[in-house]
């Protein structure tokens, strides 16, 4: 089963980039807007990790923080506190309140992504797949090796998150809006053609000869790692 996350957000967009960016990861996301919904929804079902934004309506995230901490149920799961304060003294206050990390907005997604895989490997070391294998390729994420058949598969560290990105969600056809965002980060501003330069490096280094590429590109839409790969390699 996957990781179940809760994200406490009030601000929509907020919610729905992040929605978007931990279902495209393969965890399942449960949203509220104010401590509590959040509440009713811990009830419902214990999240495996919290995303709660500081500044809520009614009850502060800092407050549902130390009420949670103070529950013998929800003592141990992780929080990540979001927040626009990026002072020192607000940051150890945050802390200091149970949550186990801070992450201050504007944030870098990717970043955030790998600070929950993170405290989940630390927290249930069995909620993160270590690695993703579609036919003869297969992502080690624990070592950051790529195979394909007997040999590895030599990759910069971008087109590594790049083939991370589309491992993930076989079929699934990609913007280039959206890569940029899942990849670069949508803090960074980067022309979208860079995505086609580096799908085309990505290809070179995992197709020898006359393997079959398992990028497919969808003109007009995208790219996607193509779902047929896994029968045809």
């Amino acid at each position: 089963m996957p990781a179940t996350i809760l994200v406490v957000e009030d601000e929509g967009d907020i919610a729905i980039l992040l929605r978007y960016n931990l279902e495209a990861e393969g965890f399942r996301v449960v949203t509220a807007e104010t401590g509590d919904e959040a509440t009713h929804a811990i009830q419902d079902k214990l999240p495996d990790l919290i995303l709660l934004d500081w500044m809520l309506p009614e009850i502060s995230g800092i407050e549902l923080c130390r009420r949670l901490r103070a529950r013998e149920e929800t003592a141990r799961v992780p929080i990540i506190m979001l927040t626009a304060r990026g002072e020192e003294e607000e940051r150890v206050r945050g802390l200091a309140t149970g949550a186990d990390d801070y992450v201050v907005k504007p944030f870098s997604v990717p970043e955030l992504v790998a600070r929950i895989h993170a405290l989940l490997r630390r927290a249930n070391p069995n909620l993160v797949t270590a690695a993703l294998k579609v036919g003869d390729l297969e992502l080690d994420r624990t070592t950051h090796r790529v195979r394909r058949a007997a040999r590895d598969v030599h990759l910069g560290p971008t087109e590594y998150r790049l083939l991370e990105y589309l491992m993930r969600h076989p079929g699934r056809v990609y913007s280039r809006e959206q890569l940029l965002d899942g990849v670069w980060g949508n803090d960074v501003y980067v022309d979208e053609r860079t995505v086609d330069v580096h799908i085309g490096r990505l290809r070179r280094a995992i197709n020898r000869g006359r393997e079959t590429d398992p990028i497919r590109t969808v003109r007009g839409a995208g790219y996607a790692f193509d779902e047929r790969f896994a029968q045809v390699a």
